[in-house]
């Protein structure tokens, strides 16, 4: 391929600065041309402070260029399934943050959308492309696991312990004696999706509990303080249909420091346990262990996982996305069939979530996978 694919961005917040320009920037086969944010005061500064082309407040005027490939959306949730499915329908590659759809019926419709149009999708899963992650995933392929018994994945986030952080995820006119699911879905989609992949099996049912810690909380929308029903806590246990087992568990209040991903697997040759936890300067750890040696030992990650100039002491944020970037380009540039971390295992990942809401509402164990509509 000789000429560059091209990029437009619908979002300009601190996510898209953060991880998703940056990652865009740092790849030479890919340029930016666009930014579009209903701020246009954010759409400007991204675009003088990233040398952006074009910039504008209408998300339109993104989608409908004809010289765009591949459209960007790192808008707030509730609007991804709409943008997400202009941009399929105007022939645009997708990469889109998570969740595409709080239903994720509306997730795999995107994905079937996608398949007909011949589109690549990806979901902003950024913990599946972390060198750790990446890593483990060619041991567990090469047996060092053997066959699969128990994945367990944890989330711990102490963000918003303090309920004078301004909490973007409340919502003021929400019915409010009704739980809303908040870190089940913007936390645990992550650490779902690493299972998923790294068991390779489906869920055949999962059994869950939703919990609210901390009733009262700042809301960024309002500044003020208020009742906020949301899953600051929750836990679910699962079983595959491969026959292992496994748990999860994510939080608002678990303290540690953020991201504060977790994810063991225990098979019957060897365990794998990657922590994808900011410490100390260091993005990640990653130790295994087998039954000849049942003390865990550190490995180090070798440089092959890493994107172009990554280290270990790379901020997590840019290090793990430059990986998603690259992985989305190597898909679209190649063709073909190979597409991981798309649509099809967003709609997946959200099926668990809202498995899980079914589970705790009517206090039951749900068997997978939900029936249509």
């Amino acid at each position: 391929m000789t000429e560059k694919l091209r990029i437009g961005v619908l979002g300009a917040g601190r996510w898209a600065r953060m991880a998703h320009v940056p990652g865009w920037k740092r790849d030479p086969r890919c340029e930016l041309v666009a930014v579009a944010d209903t701020e246009g005061d954010l759409a400007r500064d991204m675009a003088r402070d990233f040398d952006i082309p074009f910039h504008s407040n209408d998300w339109q005027a993104v989608v409908a260029r004809e010289d765009i490939d591949v459209i960007d959306v790192v808008t707030p949730s509730h609007t991804h399934f709409e943008l997400a499915w202009a941009a399929l329908e105007a022939g645009k590659h997708v990469l889109c943050e998570k969740p595409v759809a709080y239903d994720f019926r509306q997730t795999r419709a995107a994905a079937d959308l996608a398949r007909s149009k011949g589109l690549k999708t990806k979901l902003g899963f950024t913990f599946r492309y972390s060198p750790g992650v990446l890593y483990a995933k060619s041991m567990i392929d090469e047996g060092f696991c053997g066959r699969p018994f128990i994945f367990n994945g944890y989330e711990q986030n102490s963000q918003w312990l303090d309920p004078n952080v301004p909490m973007r995820q409340g919502v003021p006119d929400e019915d409010q004696s009704v739980i809303a699911t908040r870190s089940l879905e913007g936390y645990g989609a992550p650490v779902i999706d690493i299972g998923h992949w790294w068991v390779g099996a489906d869920y055949s049912r999962v059994v869950g509990t939703m919990k609210n810690f901390i009733p009262e909380r700042m809301v960024r929308a309002t500044g003020k303080m208020m009742r906020l029903n949301i899953d600051d806590g929750d836990i679910y246990i699962h079983e595959y249909t491969n026959g292992a087992i496994g748990s999860i568990q994510t939080s608002f209040v678990t303290i540690g420091n953020y991201p504060g991903i977790e994810a063991r697997l225990y098979g019957e040759k060897g365990a794998i346990i990657c922590r994808l936890v900011e410490e100390f300067g260091v993005a990640e750890t990653i130790k295994v262990a087998t039954p000849d040696s049942v003390e865990f030992k550190e490995l180090e990650i070798p440089q092959r996982f890493y994107p172009t100039g990554g280290h270990p002491r790379e901020t997590w944020y840019t290090l793990f996305y430059a990986n998603l970037i690259c992985d989305f380009l190597d898909e679209i540039i190649a063709g073909g069939e190979r597409n991981q971390g798309n649509f099809d295992d967003g709609a997946w990942v959200q099926e668990a979530i809202n498995a899980v809401e079914l589970s705790f509402h009517e206090r039951r164990w749900v068997d997978l996978p939900l029936a249509p509509r």
